[in-house]
């Protein structure tokens, strides 16, 4: 089978774009065919696959798929992509759009020049902080009560909390922006032994469902850098939820005000908190790197395990 496709970057966090509309693959087949499309060897390469559906609840469904197979639940530099993806391709000619993820919908706003859609600014919606809903499992004692500011009372957040891995305490701050994140201050970023430490995190026995992980440098009040491991396809050179759950989260700890400046190994992105709301925006790029069709017989024969090795 023919496949067309469009491979897609947002600061540096790359994914392979499939229409679902024109191409009919059984989702029995998908986790095994993303493993191959993402190895970067043998494969087109990427962190992941991505395929753009009709939806019944918005303009476009976005389903997404990790390097390993693993479905996501969202990816905030991906779905900007999927907005310039629709936009581009004559799918919609609308700026402002809505976007299924895992059954929640988002909302965006592109800005095209000269016909094509260069940034895009997304709702992230709200950033769930119930330890329970992340989902996430610390020991009460490490818990805190918060009034994020929109009317709600969180009972049971995890802000600043200790956690211990390989031997060594960190702490943690832990949001969900559709999928979880544990964010944590370091005084460097730039020799960060991420291949080591970053699966120790992703399998901690707190997260049930596993965890992206963000560390961050703060920069000053408007700015930080961060490098993110997320799960199922390791460290990428961004990760929109990731940059969204760190802007939450140093919020939350009085470390950077509610509007910032994220630089990750890819670019650079603006993520803004709505205290009072509870909601979060993030505005960043979109670029199509090349498009082509690949044919999934040539694929026959090869053995791309879980983590895209053969």
């Amino acid at each position: 089978m023919h496949i067309n496709f469009t491979k897609m970057e947002g600061c540096g966090n790359d994914y392979v774009y499939i229409d679902g509309t024109a191409n009919d693959i059984p989702s029995a087949d998908k986790p095994e065919l993303v493993r191959k499309l993402s190895d970067r060897h043998f494969g087109i390469g990427g962190d992941g696959v991505i395929f753009i559906n009709r939806s019944q609840i918005a303009d476009f469904e976005m389903e997404m798929y990790n390097a390993d197979g693993s479905r996501g639940e969202m990816c905030g530099n991906g779905i900007r992509c999927v907005g310039k993806f629709v936009y581009d391709h004559g799918m919609t000619d609308q700026t402002e759009i809505t976007v299924e993820s895992f059954g929640k919908i988002k909302y965006l706003t592109l800005y095209p020049e000269n016909g094509l859609v260069e940034r895009v600014r997304v709702n992230m919606g709200p950033a769930v902080l119930e330890a329970s809903e992340i989902p996430v499992r610390f020991p009460e004692k490490d818990m805190q009560t918060l009034e994020p500011g929109d009317g709600t009372t969180v009972r049971n957040a995890v802000v600043n909390a200790p956690i211990t891995v390989d031997g060594r305490t960190y702490h943690v701050t832990c949001v969900s922006m559709g999928n979880p994140h544990a964010v944590l201050v370091v005084d460097k970023t730039e020799d960060l032994p991420l291949t080591q430490i970053g699966p120790k995190f992703e399998n901690h026995v707190n997260f049930p469902n596993r965890i992206n992980t963000e560390f961050i440098r703060i920069v000053d009040r408007e700015h930080i850098q961060l490098r993110v491991w997320e799960r199922g396809s390791g460290e990428t050179l961004a990760c929109g939820t990731g940059c969204c759950a760190a802007g939450v989260a140093c919020a939350l700890g009085g470390l950077t005000s509610e509007r910032i400046f994220v630089d990750v190994l890819g670019g650079r992105l603006e993520i803004e908190w709505d205290r009072k709301k509870n909601n979060v925006w993030m505005t960043g790029p979109a670029r199509t790197v090349f498009e082509g069709s690949v044919d999934t017989e040539a694929f026959k024969g090869l053995d791309i395990g879980r983590n895209g090795d053969l």
